[in-house]
């Protein structure tokens, strides 16, 4: 099978290209839960939150916002002695923070709806022929990024936003000669 070029030969890598990477996603809750793993990514390769997804869902209460969002200095603690995820104090306590903004927004427009806003309610499709030529960020990316912040959420820079827009099916960045390019434009919403 013809792969994106990022992907490599690790199992769990090839699973989450195949199965889930560049997939829309419309649900409220997974939209920020990948939001939050993407933050936690920050500075790191993706395989390792990857291969701790599992072991985060369990420490952050299966990423209920209305949970995380009443957590204090003491899940801050606890979650720091935690060796099944990553252990940084500022991107925990950005974590709860986003739970409390996410909720906010909630209770004006639902997540999922202010999100895919941004695209018209339709995945945008890249064209690129290596991986080389896609971008790592986009104007785009940098106004959803900026929005996210004014609303008070942290560790979501144009960077991390593009890598999870790629991530939720706003954006089909899968290169067009990759299987999954055609296969993922159809599990669009349109």
């Amino acid at each position: 099978m013809q792969r994106c070029g990022w992907v490599g030969l690790e199992p769990i890598y090839v699973a989450y290209h195949d199965e889930e990477w560049g997939v829309p996603e419309y649900d409220s809750r997974a939209l920020w839960e990948k939001l939050i793993l993407d933050g936690f990514q920050a500075g790191l390769s993706w395989i390792i939150i990857l291969k701790k997804r599992e072991a985060f869902r369990k420490a952050f209460a299966n990423f209920d916002p209305e949970i995380i969002a009443t957590w204090g200095p003491k899940e801050v603690d606890a979650l720091l002695q935690d060796s099944g995820i990553v252990r940084h104090r500022g991107k925990i306590q950005a974590a709860i923070g986003n739970a409390q903004a996410y909720l906010e927004l909630q209770e004006k427009i639902p997540f999922s709806e202010r999100i895919w806003a941004y695209t018209g309610g339709v995945p945008l499709v890249g064209s690129y022929r290596s991986q080389a030529d896609v971008p790592t960020n986009s104007d785009l990316s940098a106004q959803i990024s900026k929005d996210l912040k004014k609303a008070g959420f942290k560790f979501c820079g144009p960077t991390i936003i593009y890598a999870w827009m790629e991530a939720c099916g706003l954006i089909n960045n899968h290169i067009i000669n990759c299987e999954r390019f055609e296969a993922v434009k159809k599990f669009a919403r349109i």
